[in-house]
């Protein structure tokens, strides 16, 4: 069989948006946050005598080397991807090459990828094959749809972590399971992945670690898992094999992950977590009000007092980062009040803030099109990586503007430089502390191991070359970031965690001035009478609305 080498394309993301936190990755030396996990595992998946090399134009520019050699090229990428998508569609097959396009974005739109040559909808585990059989059988477009049933993820091989440039990136990505059991009204995530959540064994899981170990790879590693405790029995059962891994290769990594918040109340499974080295969950709150919860089918979230469950999780030695949104259909007018003194009373540090945002084919978007509400899409959607700037793209029931003010409020209240700063400096008082109703372990504490006095004057070191740079380069954040960093003194084994929390507001704080200009401009075209509901204007024909 003849060689087909293979072109793996990562589009740029928006640049506008909260998670895309250049500052943070340049300040730690790496140009960019992640690595395509995704499209590494395509290339894992291709038969071996197909070659393949990796292009993340979020790290680095496109190489003609590399597109001369392509005999076909992948495009993969998400919804805030999608502009940047259709245009390395344009460009590659202007190159004259074939061009194939897959992932979560083609997947719940694929009308949007019309122009792309072959678009594979669904996981590649279930698709690829069909793909590569029609390639070889000579053609040279199609669609190739994957079948009702889920693959299994259990037979997913080891990501080729040997295609990224690891420098690149400020932390790596590995996946246990995908899928969640919860029916979220907002969410993308049971449409693309299920209901029910497919785990990998704990085998595969090592050996994706042996991998990045092997390469040279120490640090941060982030399990993309949307919801990583969605099978706890599973989990469970894979944590102890990870406590042990950590411990036969002295702790390499530190782990990151997104979970529900029921997680806080297992303790058994908190202490777990902890013991294998994870130190930070997101987890999406969405609001105080139990009302908005029962009514976007978040009842999880209204079972447990919201506060008190992230303490428990700190108490544990894990830090919270969570999301919350505005705009829900029966949010009470004293809505952003809520948020902003739920935030403070549970000391979460960095908050995800989004305004109600209908992604494609979900249970709302459909609900919303029911009701004749939804918005057509508009070619501006794309120009955000979230949804700070893109949300509310349908009819609100109350006034819009007063959402919009409401937004407004709980952002410049939240991440005004003293309530942001003053909540790390209570996080510092309790994470990793035991507490009344906190995390209790079932075992006698390990034994402290010596410290290793050259590798803590490395690491401190490493840390104050960040601050000095912080300083010279955002002097009116460093009078609040070098308190972080000498109480942080008093608990060596939280400094880098509670700092690299503080140099979030190396982009938050511009960020999120920046919203709020955003959304004051949005207001006052409201009040002047120049904003116009997008259903009744009249159809302006776009590339993006002329390629679906």
């Amino acid at each position: 069989m003849s060689s087909v080498r293979v072109l793996l394309l990562y589009p740029r993301f928006a640049q506008d948006s909260f998670w895309r936190n250049l500052e943070l990755a340049r300040l730690k030396g790496a140009r960019c946050m992640a690595p395509p996990l995704g499209l590494i595992t395509v290339a894992a998946l291709l038969p071996p005598h197909w070659e393949a090399r990796l292009c993340d134009l979020n790290a680095r520019a496109l190489d003609p080397a590399d597109l001369e050699w392509a005999d076909v090229v992948f495009v993969s990428g998400m919804l805030p991807q999608r502009q940047e998508a259709l245009a390395a569609v344009a460009a590659m097959q202007a190159a004259g090459k074939v061009v194939v396009v897959g992932g979560p974005d083609v997947s719940s739109s694929p009308e949007a990828y019309a122009a792309a040559d072959f678009r594979v909808l669904g996981e590649a585990e279930a698709t690829l094959s069909a793909f590569v059989e029609a390639w070889e059988g000579g053609a040279r477009s199609g669609l190739i749809t994957a079948p009702e049933e889920r693959p299994d993820v259990s037979r997913t091989p080891v990501p080729r972590f040997d295609l990224l440039h690891l420098p690149d990136y400020l932390f790596v990505g590995v996946q246990f399971s995908r899928g969640c059991p919860f029916t979220c009204e907002f969410c993308d995530i049971i449409e693309l992945y299920g209901r029910v959540p497919r785990t990998k064994t704990a085998e595969q899981m090592l050996a994706e670690l042996d991998a990045l170990y092997a390469l040279g790879y120490r640090g941060h590693v982030d399990f993309v898992d949307d919801n990583l405790i969605g099978n706890k029995k599973a989990v469970k059962a894979f944590l102890p094999h990870l406590i042990a891994w950590q411990q036969a290769h002295g702790h390499p990594f530190h782990f990151s992950t997104e979970a529900s918040l029921n997680l806080a109340d297992d303790t058994a499974l908190l202490d777990l977590m902890a013991k294998a080295g994870f130190y930070l969950v997101f987890v999406g709150i969405e609001s105080p009000d139990p009302e908005v919860l029962r009514s976007t089918q978040k009842k999880q979230n209204t079972r447990r007092d919201i506060a008190a469950s992230v303490h428990r999780i700190y108490a544990a030695g894990m830090v919270v980062i969570a999301g919350f949104i505005v705009g829900f259909d029966n949010e009470a007018p004293g809505a952003a009040d809520a948020m902003a003194e739920l935030i403070e009373e549970a000391a979460i540090p960095v908050v995800s803030l989004g305004l109600l945002y209908a992604l494609p084919d979900t249970q709302l978007s459909r609900r919303l099109e029911r009701e004749g509400r939804m918005f057509p899409l508009k070619e501006e959607d794309f120009q955000h990586g979230d949804q700070t700037g893109a949300g509310l793209n349908f009819a609100t029931l109350e006034p819009r503007i007063d959402v919009l003010r409401r937004y407004r409020e709980v952002y410049a209240r939240v991440y005004a430089p003293r309530a942001f700063f003053g909540r790390i400096r209570r996080l510092s008082e309790l994470v990793g502390r035991q507490q009344e109703g906190g995390v209790a372990s079932t075992e006698p504490p390990a034994p402290q191991e010596p410290i290793d006095v050259r590798q803590l004057l490395a690491d401190l070191g490493r840390l104050f070359g960040v601050l000095a740079t912080v300083t010279w380069r955002h002097p009116r954040a460093a009078v609040h970031i070098w308190p972080v960093a000498l109480r942080g003194l008093k608990r060596l084994d939280r400094l880098e965690q509670l700092l690299s929390l503080a140099l979030f507001y190396m982009h938050l704080g511009p960020f999120s001035r920046k919203v709020v200009r955003d959304v004051s401009r949005q207001i006052a075209e409201i009040e002047a009478g120049r904003w116009v509901d997008p259903r009744e204007a009249a159809p302006a024909q776009s590339p993006l609305r002329a390629a679906e």
